[in-house]
């Protein structure tokens, strides 16, 4: 059962009552109140999306990081993963930068009220979500804010979680936290408190999507291919790859996307190998141009979709043609079979693949995805006894069907990726841009 507290109580640094100028403020609506704005949700309406409930989205994700609370018999979980705190709590402020800087944290117990730490004066922020019964000042021990006073300021931090802990873990001192330095750890355990992998219980907690997640995710990809049509009807001979990458954020912000999570877009010889990051490099007509979205999109929702354009009103080459269709048919053939009950050693070790003595490929064969890239990450064959982990596909899981194929001898290189729903029966193609005809086709000549 999620505990909600009776209503928002607007604070200071969680210590004294707002000033009037403050309480004015929080009644301004934040982002998540005003939602992704009209050009979206007109292009969503005119395509017969329908807009996620976030009413309903909020309590289940409380819901399942608590079922894997109690699966591990853990008293709660400590958050500071900025992607993490958002699922728990659907609350946000400056997601990027609490990347790199620890000053905001959530602290979900398997039973009892939900706390989030926040910064100064930003307990508005959290005025839509009624998932949050407390709101406290957080206490910053990383160097940055805390200088040469670090472990002070962790004592007094794992002192305050400790209470927590004792007061709503029933005798149970065994805390999940997803990021904590050894001073913070070393803080705890002085209290008696046991330290476990919270990164497990939110990757688990995370893989399996309601129906309303995946109405907010239909709504992402729609934004990102909308996005990507702005890119494509900009790219022309000449243009830089970083300007071509432009369009992307910047149609990607417009329709109350977030931020891109790297920088892949590249083109000509720059396509093989693969990673390397969009850079002022000019496209020249009948190069390949191959990118991934990897970005953050409305809702917080990743869009992880690749694709690969030919530069300029040119027939390709007999050599783009080729490495084309080849990652096609391994997308295509990668994504028709996956089903509910499949392992992920199957997928491993089943997949259409090509020579890797022959062929570049990608990382990964298949991926998660949710709110970022996600668990379960499956792996080539020769990589399975070193790294790789089996797992059932469920329901309600999305996989990213990867495939990146390029000779290893040099030549063009090709990066295609579709965003996949596993359904009860099958699955769901989410992602629906048109993959590249003209590369499709077998050329006449070489």
């Amino acid at each position: 059962m999620v505990t909600k507290r009776p209503e928002y109580r607007p604070r200071i640094g969680g210590l004294k009552t707002a000033s009037p100028e403050i309480g004015e403020r929080i009644k301004s609506p934040n982002m998540h109140d005003l939602g992704p704005g009209e050009l979206a949700i007109s292009e969503w309406k005119a395509a017969g999306l329908i807009l996620p409930d976030f009413d309903i989205i909020r309590p289940y994700r409380l819901e399942r990081i608590r079922c894997y609370l109690k699966k591990f018999d853990y008293a709660g979980i400590v958050l500071y993963d900025p992607i993490n705190v958002r699922y728990a709590i659907d609350s946000t402020n400056m997601q990027v930068w609490l990347m790199h800087n620890a000053l905001r944290y959530a602290f979900i117990p398997t039973e009892g009220p939900v706390v989030l730490w926040e910064l100064n004066d930003c307990d508005f922020m959290s005025q839509h979500t009624s998932v949050i019964d407390e709101i406290r000042p957080a206490v910053a021990w990383f160097y940055y804010c805390a200088g040469n006073r670090y472990v002070e300021q962790a004592t007094k931090w794992a002192a305050e979680i400790a209470d927590l802990v004792h007061q709503h873990g029933g005798g149970n001192k065994r805390l999940a936290i997803d990021r904590c330095n050894h001073e913070g750890s070393a803080a705890l355990m002085s209290h008696g408190i046991e330290m476990c992998n919270g990164e497990e219980v939110m990757e688990l907690a995370r893989q399996i999507k309601c129906a309303e997640e995946i109405k907010a995710m239909r709504c992402a990809i729609h934004a990102c291919e909308r996005s990507i049509e702005t890119m494509y009807s900009h790219l022309r001979p000449g243009i830089m790859e970083q300007h071509l990458w432009s369009y992307l954020h910047a149609e990607n912000i417009k329709r109350g996307g977030e931020w891109i999570e790297t920088r892949l877009l590249a083109s000509g010889p720059r396509c093989n190998p693969w990673h390397q990051e969009c850079s002022s490099r000019q496209i020249q007509a009948g190069e390949l141009v191959a990118f991934d979205t990897d970005l953050i999109g409305p809702y917080g929702i990743c869009v992880d979709i690749s694709r690969t354009w030919l530069c300029g009103d040119v027939m390709p080459t007999e050599a783009q043609s080729d490495i084309y269709r080849k990652a096609h048919a391994q997308i295509v053939q990668n994504t028709e079979w996956l089903r509910p009950g499949l392992s992920f050693y199957d997928l491993t070790h089943q997949s259409l693949q090509y020579d890797p003595d022959e062929y570049g490929r990608y990382g990964c064969l298949y991926h998660g995805v949710g709110l970022c890239d996600e668990a379960p990450c499956i792996y080539f064959p020769d990589a399975w006894e070193e790294c790789g982990y089996d797992g059932v596909l469920q329901a309600g899981m999305v996989l990213c069907v990867e495939s990146y194929v390029g000779k290893k001898s040099g030549g063009p290189g090709v990066k295609l990726e579709e965003q996949v729903l596993i359904t009860e029966n099958g699955c769901e193609c989410l992602s629906t841009y048109p993959f590249a005809v003209n590369l499709l086709q077998k050329p006449l000549s070489g």
